[in-house]
């Protein structure tokens, strides 16, 4: 029984380093899909379906160049947005400004929802600590027939 169990786990181990060995052509997808062809077309560079299009071959060999010269992902990514801008990326690099794009957007959206609880909670004791006006009761009491009475008169037909 513990022989399996051993068995099992040496298993699991293997394929979970399996998992994480990234071959030239793993690497070349993953490196094309996280940049956009600047054709002004708007898609992920290995996905750019434009007819003629004149910079997705010529970057995508760019890109196999930077791969067969050993640099890491984030020197190739950064050698292409200082070529082509920061708009090559489809999305940008973590770190120094860029944070602020991953930052930016979870932060609105947590004061914007705090925001209305705020806003409901104040809402909520201001019509609270209204008194009801006089001679508007809050409901009918037995002695109120003569003004449904009243009512009922004046909204027939």
């Amino acid at each position: 029984m513990l022989k399996r169990w051993w068995q099992g786990a040496t298993v699991c181990l293997l394929a979970l380093v399996m998992l994480g060995a990234a071959d030239a052509s793993s690497r070349f997808g993953r490196l094309g899909h996280e940049m956009v062809c600047v054709c002004s077309c708007g898609q992920i560079l290995l996905e750019c379906n434009h007819v003629g299009c004149p910079d997705s071959d010529r970057m995508i060999g760019e890109l196999r160049q930077q791969i067969s010269s050993g640099n890491s992902n984030t020197a190739i990514l950064n050698w292409f947005s200082a070529k082509y801008g920061p708009t090559v990326l489809a999305a940008p690099i973590r770190g120094g400004f860029d944070n602020a794009a991953w930052i930016a957007p979870m932060a609105v959206f947590l004061l914007a929802t705090v925001g209305t609880g705020v806003l409901v909670v104040l809402w909520k004791k201001r019509t609270a600590a209204r008194p009801v006006a006089a001679g508007f009761p809050n409901d009918f009491t037995a002695g109120d027939d003569d003004l449904r009475e009243r009512i009922r008169r004046e909204t027939e037909y």
